[in-house]
């Protein structure tokens, strides 16, 4: 099974937290260890490679300085103005760049015939058998992008997912601080730049009524990488089943996040890891094919990486290596191997194709 993760913060946590993905997870968790200060660690290539990930959607993420990550990393940089944040989004891609010009085993996805080498390299067979480890550059945040005009040189630099918001952006409101206007002028104009630029955009992390105004303003593809379903955890980070039903209407994705936090209402970061498990996972993904209708709009956005640690992700999940147990999970609810292989990837696989030049 092709296992694609819509969401991984590998740059951020490497360049902020000294996460080098290329170390063994054992290594990771070592250096760390025994405080975990930031959570136990989840994520490296060797682990994204035994657990049969082959694409994974690597993110252009930095936090502003008067709301910063909360995950008790003072010394992570921050940004205060549009060229700091500018500045350190590019250090970001330098450092995927880098990655992929140093080992011949990754790859830059931004187009559909690398994506298809990627893919292809999976269903070797024998001797020949050398996956590849695809990686597609998405800038979650869109104060990197210092004037909507600028937004090819990010596409030309990689980029091909946009998510506007993590938190308040000059171009929208974030889901954190809740809904007030939605859309700035400049923010409508990015709309209209990414459009041309046959840029994916990203939803999650935005208001209620940005998202809403996005998907009415908005010609291109729309995706939440990582979001899952108010119906089951009641907090506007999630997505409403109208914002549900319109995604789907677009051909568009939904990637289920695996913080536990967001699958089980009143969880709190720390509680029992016991309490949440696969079947709260496949209630989500459940939910949101139910609603629209098929399983071909829904699929994995872990965020695995995201300030958070295997203690809080499901039972009896423990790092990257083990979503192929989603699948597992999904088959015993029921879905038919052809649907839990796309949810699992081949959903995203066939968005990527649909929407890369």
């Amino acid at each position: 099974m092709f296992i694609v993760d819509a969401h991984l913060d590998i740059a951020y946590n490497a360049l902020n937290k000294g996460r080098d993905p290329r170390r063994k997870l054992t290594e990771i968790r070592a250096a760390e260890a025994p405080a975990y200060a930031r959570g136990i660690p989840t994520v490296s290539f060797s682990a994204m490679r035994r657990g049969g990930v082959g694409l994974a959607f690597a993110t252009l993420f930095n936090s502003p300085r008067d709301n910063p990550f909360p995950d008790g990393s003072e010394e992570d940089e921050c940004y205060s103005t549009a060229e700091e944040a500018h500045r350190l989004g590019m250090k970001q891609v330098d450092f995927y760049r880098r990655l992929v010009d140093e080992d011949e085993t990754l790859r830059l996805v931004t187009d559909r015939a690398t994506l298809d080498e990627v893919v292809a390299s999976h269903a070797a067979s024998g001797e020949d058998a050398r996956p590849l480890l695809g990686l597609l550059l998405l800038m979650e945040g869109a104060d990197h992008i210092r004037v909507p005009e600028e937004t090819e040189l990010w596409r030309d630099a990689g980029v091909r997912v946009i998510g506007p918001a993590w938190d308040d952006t000059r171009y929208c409101d974030g889901a954190w601080r809740g809904s007030k206007t939605g859309l700035s002028a400049a923010g409508r104009r990015l709309l209209e730049v990414m459009a041309d630029l046959g840029l994916i955009l990203d939803l999650t992390h935005m208001s209620e009524i940005a998202a809403l105004q996005s998907l009415d303003a908005y010609a291109g593809p729309v995706v939440a990488t990582h979001a899952n379903a108010r119906a089951l955890v009641p907090t506007e980070r999630q997505l409403g089943d109208k914002q549900i039903r319109l995604i789907g209407e677009r051909d568009g994705m939904i990637g289920c996040v695996l913080f536990n936090a967001f699958l089980r209402a009143g969880y709190r970061k720390g509680d029992n890891k016991a309490t949440v498990t696969l079947d709260h996972v496949v209630a989500h993904i459940d939910h949101v094919c139910q609603l629209i209708g098929d399983a071909r709009h829904a699929g994995i956005g872990s965020d695995l990486d995201g300030g958070f640690g295997a203690a809080d992700i499901p039972t009896p999940l423990d790092s990257i290596a083990d979503l192929r147990l989603i699948g597992e999970a999904l088959g015993e609810k029921g879905y038919s191997p052809d649907d839990v292989a796309g949810i699992m990837g081949g959903n995203w696989v066939a968005l990527l194709r649909r929407t890369l030049a």
